[in-house]
């Protein structure tokens, strides 16, 4: 057997498993459609999001700068769509959030450029918001991770 035919087997068979996990116990799972980011979530053990009744609650998405990246900001705004691709996916948006959480490897000089772009985002009726000040992230090369709880509210 081919190298490539192995690989797509064992993605074949990564997505079988993911998919049977996805209703047990009356939760569901929502998992990465990128083939990569879904081998390292299956390898970890974590999915992008679990929906858990009405509440859906994401994983934290990690926000870095890029090479060609000026400030701290394209960064913070790719963090916030992939946060929004995953609500969607889960049928909601951003009106639905309720609780954000947001971990900064240095807060006061993150906190203002991350506020501007948050703001973009989220509008009022404004969900709770928690900072904290850390000093590590999974990711070497994070600044900030975001987590988000979101409400079905019978949707």
């Amino acid at each position: 057997m081919s190298r490539a035919f192995l690989s797509v087997a064992v993605l074949a068979l990564i997505f079988t498993a993911s998919s049977a996990a996805m209703a047990q116990d009356g939760k569901q799972t929502i998992m990465p459609e990128n083939a990569d980011a879904l081998a390292f979530q299956q390898a970890v053990g974590y999915s992008d999001a679990v929906i858990a009744g009405d509440l859906v609650i994401l994983s934290g998405v990690v926000a870095g700068q890029a090479p060609g990246d000026e400030g701290m900001a394209p960064g913070f705004a790719r963090a916030f769509d992939r946060i929004g691709r995953t609500l969607e996916r889960a049928g909601l948006g951003w009106d639905d959030v309720v609780e954000i959480q947001t971990f900064h490897t240095d807060l006061p000089g993150q906190i203002d450029s991350f506020a501007e772009v948050k703001n973009r985002y989220i509008k009022a009726p404004f969900p709770a918001w928690t900072a904290i000040g850390i000093t590590a992230l999974y990711e070497p090369d994070a600044l900030v991770e975001i987590k988000v709880t979101a409400y079905k509210g019978g949707k």
